[in-house]
């Protein structure tokens, strides 16, 4: 670059600083979200599979709530802690400019869903609870894959087909929808996750 283009009180050395440091951000910024952990993915599953078998026992609408809200209680730290331990294996800053944007993603409809499914059961619609978790989850998934790797996009659309499916099917399929999603897909994209991406 010739010096007579360059800023007046601007080195040359300042001005390659400056060059290295925004390509190292545009770095960060583009770089994958890769602490997804598919074995915490697993063990998750395995919860959501328990709370189907006893959720598929309750007649009551709120104990059926109850069962699927511990096992959230008991999947979500599983989930954190595997994140984690997965990012610190790697050294992975978990707040990375990449990990912020797959939580602006993923947060956001989880909250929607809460809030919707408190909604729905104080209004007596437990019907839609179990399509709206589906659906909202996927979409979460769904958004937080854009900064993270490739097969979550897979894993979100899988989870909304399932909430479809139950938006059609009625109370009566709701275990076995919530457990294929959140039992048996996570216990499957796990697996592809921890082979595939580092555990």
């Amino acid at each position: 670059m010739p010096v007579h283009n360059l800023k007046p009180g601007v080195s040359l050395n300042e001005r390659a600083i400056e060059s290295l440091e925004f390509i190292r951000t545009t770095m960060a910024r583009s770089a994958p979200f890769t602490a997804v952990p598919g074995r915490g993915g697993m063990a998750m599953g395995a919860v959501a599979i328990v709370a189907a078998a006893l959720g598929a026992r309750e007649q009551d609408d709120w104990r059926w709530v109850a069962v699927w809200l511990s096992a959230a209680v008991v999947a979500v730290p599983l989930g954190l802690l595997a994140m984690r331990w997965k990012a610190r294996r790697y050294g992975i800053a978990l707040w990375s400019a990449a990990g912020r944007r797959f939580a602006q993603g993923f947060v956001p409809a989880v909250v929607a869903g809460a809030i919707l499914s408190a909604a729905l059961a104080l209004t007596g619609r437990f019907d839609l609870v179990p399509a709206t978790w589906l659906l909202l989850y996927g979409a979460g998934v769904l958004a937080g894959s854009t900064a993270s790797v490739p097969v979550l996009a897979w894993l979100g659309a899988a989870f909304m087909a399932l909430g479809v499916a139950a938006l059609l099917t009625g109370t009566g399929w709701r275990d076995l929808w919530l457990g294929a999603g959140f039992g048996g897909l996570q216990i499957a994209f796990g697996i592809i996750i921890a082979r595939k991406h580092g555990g």
